[in-house]
């Protein structure tokens, strides 16, 4: 029977986990630190959390973790992107930001907010994160709407909307909803990108239509990292029982699992 593992943090997104396993039969326990307990080794475990925290537990765990590299998305074919992307680091824009450009980091770990900076003053300083934090920059553009998929060999089995004309798609009764229209064309892009794109087995894609250019990726996350929004937490389960490797790995994940973090739990 699989073990959930779940950082201190209560979010919603943990609790609707949590609840979830109830329903698939799973067990699931929340860490009170960042220190494996004995008793968790040996089990097979999933991990869910903020991504720093899933890394250490991780490592301390023997497991593995999937994710995209960092060069993924602005390797994707234009046709995917529809706007200009470049990998770069914090000190280079510091240095040098003629324009106002969007910039997110692009190591998954949201150290910063991604967003439009319009002059390098209102970036992060130095003193919180050093020259050499690689960063995504882009042209601006406006999207239309934005939808998150949870993505299991190749197949979208739970998505939702998560913004809608720059705002969350959260109604006044809790439900994320977008137009059906979109709903039905953002799962057909999707399809496509996953039959176009090498992906992990398990992991989140996110999509979205680009104001007056068409439907494009926004980005793909860890799951293991990743908010749920209204995607149905059961199915998410299972997308991150495949991204947590406690095994030998396959062929399809080698080229996916992440660098283990060094961790020293001395006293």
């Amino acid at each position: 029977m699989p073990l959930l593992v779940l950082s201190p943090r209560y979010t919603s997104d943990s609790k609707a986990l949590r609840a979830a396993c109830g329903r698939a039969g799973w067990k699931s326990e929340r860490l009170g630190g960042w220190r494996v307990p004995g008793r968790l080794r040996g089990h097979d475990v999933a991990l869910y959390g903020e991504p720093t925290f899933v890394e250490v537990i991780a490592a301390q765990l023997g497991v593995r973790l999937l994710d995209v590299a960092p060069g993924w998305l602005p390797g994707l074919p234009e046709r995917h992107r529809r706007r200009h992307i470049d990998m770069s680091t914090l000190g280079d824009v510091r240095r040098a930001l003629p324009e106002p450009t969007f910039i997110k980091p692009a190591d998954g770990r949201k150290a910063f907010e991604g967003k439009v900076y319009a002059t390098p003053d209102e970036l992060p300083g130095q003193d919180v994160l050093p020259d050499d934090t690689p960063v995504f920059t882009c042209e601006p553009v406006s999207w239309d709407v934005e939808f998150r998929c949870h993505v299991l060999e190749g197949t979208v089995v739970t998505m939702s909307p998560y913004l809608l004309h720059g705002e969350l798609a959260l109604t006044q009764d809790g439900n994320w909803e977008a137009p059906d229209t979109d709903v039905q064309q953002a799962k057909q892009y999707a399809e496509e990108v996953l039959a176009e794109v090498p992906v992990p087995p398990a992991t989140v894609l996110d999509v979205g239509r680009i104001h007056d250019r068409g439907w494009a990726v926004v980005e793909a996350n860890a799951a293991w990292g990743a908010g749920l929004y209204g995607c149905d937490p059961e199915q998410v389960l299972k997308v991150l029982a495949r991204s947590c490797i406690d095994r030998e790995p396959t062929p399809a994940d080698r080229d996916w699992i992440i660098d283990q973090v060094n961790v020293d739990m001395a006293e």
